[in-house]
């Protein structure tokens, strides 16, 4: 009985190396496919890149003085028009923050902002007092203090 279990267990390992084995083999088979096909996809295009150059070439070198120009111009345009809308969008971004502030809502950053000016208004007040003291100290005698 123990003999006849030992060999269905062999025969299945035997069939699952070979089940294997062939995956290997169809696994193989594929990865070379693709990618003997992309490398002739890409010499292909290597050789289009290396024609459209050649063709092109001639006709950059007699329209430059043209095609610079209106290159340098159309790239400011861009640049320009892409700048104004960022800075739009960046101050609606503020107005709006400005906005939630002042209407009571608690927009991010609300926090560090009420902290800072806390801290502004106790410096002021604390130079206010030491400017009052220092007044007060350096007054000749004779003068009275007008406040």
């Amino acid at each position: 009985m123990a003999e006849v279990q030992q060999q269905s267990q062999f025969g299945q390992g035997q069939y699952q190396g070979q089940q294997s084995r062939s995956r290997q083999v169809v696994k193989a088979a594929t990865a070379v496919t693709a990618g003997g096909s992309l490398l002739v996809l890409s010499g292909l295009i290597l050789a289009g890149t290396v024609i459209a150059l050649t063709i092109a070439t001639p006709l950059f070198v007699i329209f430059s003085p043209v095609l610079v120009p209106a290159l340098i111009t159309v790239s400011l345009l861009i640049i320009g028009f892409l700048a104004s809308g960022g800075f739009g969008v960046a101050a609606v971004t503020v107005l709006s923050w400005i906005y939630s502030y002042v209407t009571g809502n608690h927009p991010p950053g609300a926090d560090q902002l009420d902290l800072a000016r806390h801290k502004l208004t106790s410096k002021a007040r604390e130079m206010r007092d030491r400017a009052e003291q220092f007044g007060q100290q350096h007054l000749a005698p004779g003068q009275q203090q007008t406040s």
